[in-house]
């Protein structure tokens, strides 16, 4: 009964590991959405700033 308490527990934090990676990975990847649209944001800036001065 304890060997299958075990295997029950460990099975059930491997779930939870794998759920909190998917997590973390899906926040890095909105981040880093977010910083190249940031990124585009400033590009135009800069080219409409450049443009203004010619």
């Amino acid at each position: 009964m304890y060997m299958l308490e075990q295997d029950l527990a460990r099975s059930r934090m491997g779930e939870m590991q794998a759920e909190a990676a998917a997590a973390s990975r899906a926040r890095r990847l909105y981040l880093a959405r977010r910083a190249a649209r940031r990124a585009e944001r400033a590009v135009r800036r800069a080219a409409r700033a450049s443009a203004a001065v010619y």
